[in-house]
């Protein structure tokens, strides 16, 4: 009898196969190291197979599709689920081989090698920012515990560089050394993410998606790149809210008994992605007298009996609808679209 359906529990170094036939049978139940996978999948009729969407999945998703293999990649969250009892690698492929059949079941689009990379920019930057800030925190601390109150902001940090290269002020030569040490560090770092950001603005040039996307207000490259990279395929979504809802950006729900309890956003989904749209919502909010947008109206009317941040997550709300919208159906942003 042919293997209809696969359950792959992928790992470093031994993987766990789950395989069934149409009638639910067991007819293959093994590990099988990294290196035998590709041997023991080229050697199978082509059938259905499942995964967990995690670390390496898209790769191994890619290799199996290539032979002939239909592969459907699940969030692990919906997966757990049909894990019956003790979890183990048996149990977990099993369970990966029960959820890819269901019909309700939610699926990841499987990224491709360019989109993998760009979003290993955005990772490496995201990384490199942090850093940076920390950096500039240090030297403020430092500079505080010698009297010296410096500025807020990185903006600041090329000043007091100076002001250290000079030798000015009432620093020991030593604390002088180590803040200098810190400021070319700082220096490094905003020169790395320039490289990043300048890799990042060439592929926005070619991607028409990530020009629809700039339309929206509040979205730039580094957002529109972030958000085509991510969202292979928007049409996976059925509507705006469902991909709003998948960002987290939506409100938690507590029903039952036909009473409805809503609390704050779920904060389920990309927490890079939702970084982003809270950031540029912010700008929208902060900025929304200076620069008179559809968007921008609808937030004032908000900030007139709602709280800024409140206010803040609705507008990244509205955004992702956008979003999806222009991903969607391949358009540009309209303004009467922020009134729907």
């Amino acid at each position: 009898m042919q293997i209809t359906t696969i359950g792959l529990d992928i790992a470093k170094n031994v993987f766990q196969v789950h395989g069934i036939n149409g009638e639910g049978q067991v007819l293959l139940r093994r590990k099988v190291r990294r290196d035998q996978v590709l041997a023991l999948f080229g050697g199978l009729e082509p059938c259905l197979v499942g995964m967990e969407a995690c670390a390496t999945a898209h790769h191994w998703a890619r290799e199996l599709a290539a032979l002939g293999h239909e592969v459907k990649l699940m969030p692990p969250a919906y997966v757990k689920a049909y894990v019956k009892r003790n979890k183990n690698d048996a149990a977990d492929a099993e369970a990966i081989c029960e959820a890819v059949r269901r019909p309700t079941m939610r699926f990841v689009a499987v990224k491709s090698v360019d989109a993998q990379s760009i979003l290993m920019l955005h990772r490496a930057r995201h990384l490199l920012v942090r850093q940076r800030t920390a950096q500039v925190s240090a030297m403020r601390a430092h500079l505080a515990e010698y009297g010296i109150i410096a500025p807020k902001g990185r903006a600041h940090v090329r000043d007091l560089t100076a002001t250290l290269d000079r030798g000015e002020g009432m620093l020991p030569v030593i604390a002088r050394q180590v803040l200098i040490l810190i400021a070319r560090t700082i220096e490094g770092l905003s020169e790395q993410i320039r490289k990043i950001e300048i890799e990042l603005m060439a592929w926005h040039r070619t991607s028409q998606t990530c020009q629809r996307l700039e339309t929206i207000p509040g979205i730039g490259f580094i957002t529109a790149t972030a958000l085509a990279a991510t969202v292979v395929d928007a049409k996976v979504f059925h509507s705006g809210r469902q991909f709003a809802a998948w960002l987290g950006l939506v409100p938690k729900q507590h029903s039952t008994g036909g009473k409805e309890r809503m609390g704050g956003i779920s904060k389920m989904g990309d927490r890079y992605l939702r970084h982003l749209l809270v950031v540029g919502a912010t700008a929208i909010v902060r900025y929304t007298r200076r620069k008179a947008t559809a968007v921008s109206a609808w937030a004032s009317q908000l900030l007139e009996r709602k709280p800024a941040r409140l206010v803040t997550v609705a507008v990244a709300n509205k955004m992702a609808r956008i979003a999806w919208a222009v991903m969607a159906r391949e358009e540009n942003y309209r303004t009467a679209a922020a009134n729907t």
